[in-house]
């Protein structure tokens, strides 16, 4: 009896086996500068494993011959072989709740902007499930983004995902910070992917005032980080605009930019050897974009709308960019913003005979889509003939309708451009287009104002 007591105490004493806390992994075997090769891992694709003494987060991405393949999202530093590979054993998830308002946040949810640590106990997973199309509600009443030329020629709606589409150095920025400040919704998330350390701090510093950042959660990662973590960072942007969405709130997602995006994702696919499509572009970096855009929209069960705003820079202006082609062909809509209108000083630079949004004649009045028609055809024809008009080959009189459109040029060109720290409401934009003289049918009296 006494010993069976004391092999009972003793047994008691040992520590449980680890079998009962499993931190099963594996061990380094190869390291190219971009990807880890572990063996002995038994994990899915999309853990998250710490790789080498410090435990430095690194996310299973494939495999290869049997091996594991990990890309690191932060430094790897010196990895050596042998270097245990340990499960961290949480699935990808983001902290979401009100206390995100207000705060800057990178790809893995840290902190950036010198605050407290986030203290929230909500999570809402990294890549939700899209669920049923047929659940979500249409898009029936429109957004208004305080944009002259937007609210009145390119009406957008409560939960549309949208793109604008542009080079460098057209003003992209600008338009953002002017629809983050002046948008009519309860919660906005911007992403800013890949962008460089400077342009996050300016825009943060000059488009934000004190208001809209109240309202505003801003997930940052900037060009010079993982490509995994840029991912992520899009991916944590989404997830916390689903979580306010699933409350019933109105939220305006801002991703900027899909390109940089799909560039990350690039850099993973041919860090697996995919094989390069179209312009060097593997097949899981363009499928990525319709798996991010289709998040967004209208839930029919919360009553909640993310309404997505995605910029998408075109490579040299190109319009056919497979980032671009692609994503024009899955959004509600695309916002074109061109070098010549930004070279004329029209600021909003957006080209308007090349934009469109697809739900505008679903939720505007028959009265604002008349006028809204009748402004970009006058627009079209003084573009379509703006160099006949400059040599001084056209003569007055020989086209009636060119004779208006002309007369109201510098009328469409007074409508369009709006500064900065202008707001132009929903309402205030539909009046200015019967005031401009689009209501109706062009007179005589309108064209003779319109000239003088």
């Amino acid at each position: 009896m006494q010993l069976t007591q004391a092999l009972s105490s003793l047994i008691t004493a040992v520590p449980a086996p680890s079998v009962l806390h499993p931190r099963r992994g594996g061990r380094v075997t190869a390291f190219d500068g971009m990807t880890v090769q572990a063996s002995g891992i038994e994990l899915p694709v999309g853990s998250v494993c710490g790789v080498g003494p410090h435990e430095v987060p690194a996310e299973l991405i494939g495999f290869r011959d049997g091996r594991a393949l990990f890309m690191g999202l932060a430094a790897l530093g010196a990895v050596v072989p042998g270097a245990s590979v340990l499960p961290l054993g949480s699935e990808p998830r983001a902290q979401v709740g009100a206390a995100l308002f207000g705060r800057i946040i990178d790809g893995s949810g840290r902190p950036l902007d010198n605050g407290p640590r986030i203290a929230t106990s909500a999570f809402w997973p990294l890549e939700a499930a899209v669920g049923n199309p047929l659940r979500r509600s249409s898009v029936t009443r429109p957004i208004d983004v305080g944009v002259r030329a937007i609210n009145g020629l390119l009406t957008l709606g409560v939960g549309q995902r949208v793109g604008i589409m542009a080079g460098s150095g057209v003003g992209k920025s600008v338009l953002l910070g002017m629809m983050v400040r002046n948008v009519t919704a309860d919660v906005v998330v911007v992403a800013l992917i890949g962008e460089r350390g400077r342009e996050i701090s300016d825009f943060v510093a000059s488009q934000l005032d004190d208001v809209a950042r109240a309202r505003t959660i801003i997930v940052a990662v900037a060009a010079d980080e993982a490509p995994l973590l840029r991912v992520r960072g899009v991916m944590r942007a989404t997830a916390i605009a689903e979580y306010f969405r699933s409350l019933g709130r109105s939220v305006v997602l801002i991703v900027d930019s899909l390109t940089r995006v799909a560039h990350a994702q690039r850099e993973i696919a041919l860090a697996l050897g995919e094989t390069q499509g179209s312009r060097g572009y593997p097949a899981s970096a363009l499928a990525l974009l319709p798996r991010l855009i289709e998040r967004a929209g209208n839930d029919g069960a919360s009553g909640g709308a993310i309404t997505a705003i995605y910029t998408v820079l075109a490579d040299g202006d190109d319009m056919n960019d497979p980032v671009v082609d692609t994503a024009r062909g899955v959004l509600d809509g695309h916002i074109v913003l061109s070098r010549g209108v930004a070279q004329r000083g029209l600021y909003p630079a957006i080209d308007i005979s090349a934009s469109v949004s697809r739900v505008m004649a679903d939720i505007v009045t028959p009265e604002h889509g008349r006028a809204a028609a009748r402004f970009r055809r006058a627009h079209a024809l003084v573009e379509e003939n703006r160099d006949l008009v400059l040599m001084g080959a056209y003569s007055h009189g020989a086209d009636p309708e060119l004779d208006v459109a002309l007369a109201l040029r510098a009328t469409m060109e007074a409508y369009r451009t709006q500064p900065r720290d202008q707001v132009c409401g929903m309402d205030e934009a539909v009046d200015s287009l019967g005031r401009a003289g689009f209501a109706d049918e062009p007179d005589d009296a309108v064209v003779a104002a319109g000239a003088a």
